[in-house]
């Protein structure tokens, strides 16, 4: 993927003043997907994290995987069978957990595609079927397309770093809309999902 992430890169870097910038200020993309999960794993894991910080999400799910051992991960099947109160005490609250519990079905009912057929789809079709479930929404599954599937062209507008990268990136006073993110998005396609990756990371910068 490095001559991926270098052409991405190149290209951002081509656009603008400000992006040469805060490409070269953050240095070549270092992405780092997880394409070894299948899609139901990844939204489990998506769930647990939603609204932690990252050592809180890393103890829950840590005490989950703790009632499965003896493999990586736990199968739907595991998933649909264990007490809820066993995963409520692992720190899941009633809504996450009511949503894991129906990932899990949803992947034995094969509304969760597996990793090969989701694959073969496109990404709005993804999101589409994806957001059907019960505490799914578009961030939990654009995060599934760039991190499990390795898609290059997807843009989280509804994400606050994303928005806050671009204010402090641009030098405004306040956040662009969904709309006015997706809109000026558009100019860094093929390869948004890189673009998001700068954008994460250009809070950590002074003013570009």
């Amino acid at each position: 993927m490095t001559a991926t992430f270098t052409a991405a890169s190149e290209f951002l870097a081509s656009l603008d003043e400000h992006w040469a910038r805060l490409v070269e200020q953050v240095g070549p993309c270092t992405h780092e997907p997880k394409p070894a999960r299948e899609p139901y794993e990844a939204l489990i894991r998506a769930i647990a994290y939603q609204q932690l910080h990252a050592r809180a999400g890393d103890a829950i799910l840590g005490r989950m995987l703790a009632l499965y051992p003896g493999v990586r991960f736990p199968s739907a099947e595991q998933i649909v069978v264990t007490q809820p109160e066993a995963l409520r005490a692992c720190g899941f609250s009633a809504t996450k957990l009511a949503t894991i519990q129906g990932i899990a079905q949803a992947a034995m009912s094969g509304l969760v595609p597996d990793y090969a057929q989701a694959s073969q789809m496109d990404d709005e079709a993804l999101i589409e079927r994806l957001i059907t479930l019960r505490g799914v929404g578009r961030w939990t599954v654009e995060m599934f397309l760039i991190y499990t599937l390795e898609r290059m062209d997807i843009f989280p507008a509804d994400d606050f770093g994303v928005r806050e990268g671009y204010r402090r990136f641009k030098g405004l006073e306040a956040q662009l809309t969904r709309k006015q993110m997706i809109e000026t998005a558009r100019a860094w396609s093929p390869w948004r999902t890189v673009a998001a990756w700068y954008l994460w990371r250009a809070p950590a910068h002074d003013r570009i």
